[in-house]
């Protein structure tokens, strides 16, 4: 394979990850702050007469801050990209962290879009230090280090996803798969074999990335020379 063909084989992968951490993470929105919504009407319907006022007061907070959010996207929607994103940063500094965080990723998503990847890269740092749930700031971790993954030192990016690869940690998978393509840049072919086999066979691994993981396998020759990938 020549090396324009593997740049290009190198940035269709990379589309196809980002691609499939933009569902995953539509989901785990969704299921970290759905729950606020379903709680906040539970909490107006069977709230506890001592507490009324007090649950009241958060349902109205959450309306009012789910109205402000869709101030945001309207001015976006009717073509006011400079209102919306301070808008957007408006919420991100200032709301709950609830609805500052999905404002700091529609930020981000944005200035991937206008072509700004130094500003998307410094909201996702800004999204890594804050109040947002573990698994949010997990993510703004693996959306940083893609926006920077063929710029970045392999070693500096390689150390910060390690702990994102751990089983236990919800994008396991993907965080794994970048480290397979940093092993690359780094020019250790079996150090990648050994993360490519790794969520090859892993049954939980999805299928997309279990898919791409054997194709790359089989892009570097086979299976890795015995040992396990780095840790820690």
């Amino acid at each position: 394979m020549s090396v324009k063909d593997q740049d290009q084989a190198g940035d269709l992968l990379l589309r196809e990850v980002d691609e499939d951490l933009r569902r995953e993470q539509y989901i785990r929105l969704w299921r970290a702050y759905g729950k606020y919504l379903i709680a906040a009407l539970i909490a107006v319907i069977l709230g506890v007469a001592g507490h009324q006022v007090w649950q009241n007061w958060r349902a109205q907070k959450f309306q009012a801050e789910a109205a402000n959010y869709q101030a945001a996207e309207d001015l976006l929607a009717s073509g006011k990209q400079s209102e919306g994103m301070a808008k957007l940063a408006e919420i991100a500094k200032d709301a709950n962290g609830n609805f500052a965080t999905v404002a700091g990723f529609r930020r981000a998503a944005l200035q991937i879009e206008a072509g700004d990847s130094s500003a998307a890269l410094a909201t996702y740092e800004s999204l890594s230090h804050s109040d947002a749930p573990p698994a949010m700031r997990d993510l703004a971790i693996l959306k940083g280090a893609m926006l920077v993954l063929e710029k970045e030192d392999p070693s500096i990016l390689t150390k910060r996803l390690l702990p994102l690869a751990e089983p236990s940690n919800p994008w396991h998978y993907s965080a794994t798969e970048l480290l397979a393509l940093l092993a690359e840049r780094r020019g250790d072919k079996s150090q990648a074999a050994g993360y490519y086999k790794q969520l090859a066979d892993d049954a939980g691994t999805p299928q997309n990335i279990r898919a791409r993981a054997a194709e790359m396998l089989t892009v570097l020759g086979g299976a890795p020379q015995p040992g396990k990938p780095e840790k820690g």
